[in-house]
């Protein structure tokens, strides 16, 4: 036991190598966040894409969709995924 050397479990950095690590840090931690925001997005977009693409799937043997007042509807979406995307 007299011979074992305890490390403390730290080293010692000079000032470049502590400032370079906070810079990676904070860059890593910017980084986390623009991508939860992106994620974000992505997803309100595919909850907002799929109901359309499952009511259009409705009734695959009609040749017809009725669809009244459709272009107010479309418009609408569009803004709704403008919102999205500009969030």
């Amino acid at each position: 036991m007299a011979n074992q050397i305890f490390d403390f479990g730290f080293t010692a950095v000079d000032e470049d190598e502590l400032e370079a690590v906070q810079t990676v840090t904070i860059k890593q931690k910017d980084t986390e966040k623009t991508a939860k925001e992106l994620q974000s997005k992505i997803d309100d977009l595919y909850n907002a894409i799929t109901p359309l693409l499952n009511n259009l799937k409705k009734n695959p043997e009609k040749e017809y969709i009725l669809w009244p007042d459709r272009l107010n509807k479309v418009e609408q979406f569009e803004d709704y995924l403008t919102a999205i995307y500009q969030k």
